[in-house]
């Protein structure tokens, strides 16, 4: 058989997704491959476009608060609150203590919820089954948080401007006995929702590290995981600050950025806790620097709970312009019921003037650009979203990797395309 001759030789053009499990929802990245080695990667964005900065601009500035939650969907109440931040500097309105406290609190617990979604997929990605389950499991915990605070799962719309919807339940939800639990198996559930929800997230802040620490002995000093993972899609600090990379992308290159210490918002400079850094810039390290994350946050929450046992109060300013009256009143009083029927549906007109507030969210920095015109519609909003950059500098980390490492890095960079494509 006649050698291939060399002008026929050329590069394979094959797309890696959307369809595909490791592709994290709906990323097409067209690779063209040099036998199994990538030579050039270029992600294909836009399949999940929703137009919802332009749908923010055609509501009340109160009716898109759960837009945001479906931004970032791992970290939702996160998103929110940088949105209601930005609604509050314009309104020029501060919350109370106990709601900036609350919030903190949700913003960790956020934290964990997307590292833990993070460390599973991405373990799952590389071939580690079972730590995705041991996460999930962890997941479902706090999912049931979320569902106390705000009747559902996922997307909580519970940050409001001036505060949060309601204070935290008296109770948590309990497991009832069916054809498919036990009175034992429902009683034996229950225990840790025998208290208040207070009491229920400090029995999950317990037993927390422990988790960790089994997510640590399955995959940090795991052969395979670190051969996956060391030396792979390396990002040098200066190259991460140029690339706008933000949180633990840009933190595991090395460079000490955190807006929790650098530009706090509600009350993260009163409390202690520390931002892991990275020395490689490399997956193992951005893998490490995560987990890390995931303890402080529990630090953080315990703090939190500390806080709020010692101080009960309101959770939402006292200005009705920007809160709805109670519903027992909207029930019994005409003037509250209109009012009521206003807020929802006119909601509040905000001084003109612009602002952008940013939070320290799960992926990194999360910003929301708000312009009003004095209108009761904001003029412009515009989403700054951590995954965006890091999406753009996929080509560079992959670019002389196998294929399989396309995997990894796109793990490490913890995509959501909610965020990015919004």
């Amino acid at each position: 058989m006649a050698a291939t001759p060399a002008s026929e030789i050329r590069n394979y053009t094959m797309n890696f997704g959307p369809q595909h499990p490791a592709a994290h929802g709906v990323l097409r990245l067209v690779l063209e491959l040099d036998g199994e080695v990538i030579q050039k990667a270029d992600p294909h964005i836009g399949l999940l476009h929703r137009g919802t900065e332009k749908l923010a601009e055609s509501k009340p500035f109160n009716q898109s608060i759960g837009y945001m939650d479906r931004l970032d969907y791992v970290s939702m109440m996160c998103s929110e609150h940088a949105y209601v931040l930005a609604i509050e500097r314009l309104l020029g309105i501060e919350p109370p203590e106990r709601a900036q406290y609350i919030r903190v609190m949700f913003d960790e617990l956020t934290r964990i919820l997307n590292h833990l979604m993070f460390l599973g997929s991405h373990a799952l990605d590389i071939g580690a089954m079972t730590v995705f389950l041991l996460c999930f499991k962890q997941r479902e915990e706090l999912m049931d948080v979320y569902e106390a605070v705000s009747g559902t799962r996922m997307h909580a719309t519970y940050y409001r401007p001036g505060g949060v919807y309601r204070d935290l339940p008296e109770s948590m939800p309990k497991y009832q006995a069916s054809k498919w639990r036990s009175e034992k198996d429902a009683a034996r559930l229950n225990e840790a929702r025998s208290g208040t929800m207070l009491d229920y997230i400090q029995a999950f802040t317990a037993t927390f590290p422990a988790a960790v620490d089994d997510f640590e002995t399955l995959l940090t000093d795991n052969r395979i995981w670190k051969q996956r993972t060391v030396n792979i899609g390396v990002v040098s600090p200066e190259r991460a600050m140029q690339l706008g990379f933000s949180g633990p992308m840009l933190r595991g290159s090395g460079i000490a950025w955190d807006l929790r210490k650098k530009q706090p918002y509600e009350v993260y400079d009163r409390l202690d806790f520390d931002v892991p850094l990275g020395v490689n810039g490399d997956c193992y390290d951005r893998y490490l620097v995560r987990v890390e994350e995931m303890r402080q946050a529990n630090r953080l929450v315990r703090q939190c709970l500390e806080w709020l046992r010692a101080h009960p109060g309101p959770t939402m300013i006292d200005d009705r312009k920007v809160r709805p009256p109670r519903r027992e009143r909207m029930k019994e009083d005409m003037e509250a019921l209109i009012h009521h029927f206003k807020f929802f549906t006119e909601g509040y007109e905000v001084p003109a003037g612009d602002t952008y507030a940013a939070i320290e969210a799960p992926k990194g920095e999360f910003g929301i650009y708000l312009v009003s015109d004095g209108a009761n519609k904001p003029y412009r909003v515009k989403c700054r979203a951590p995954g965006f950059a890091h999406l753009a500098s996929l080509e560079e980390m992959v670019r002389g990797h196998m294929l399989a490492d396309v995997v990894a890095v796109i793990g490490t960079q913890d995509i959501v395309f909610g965020e990015i494509d919004r």
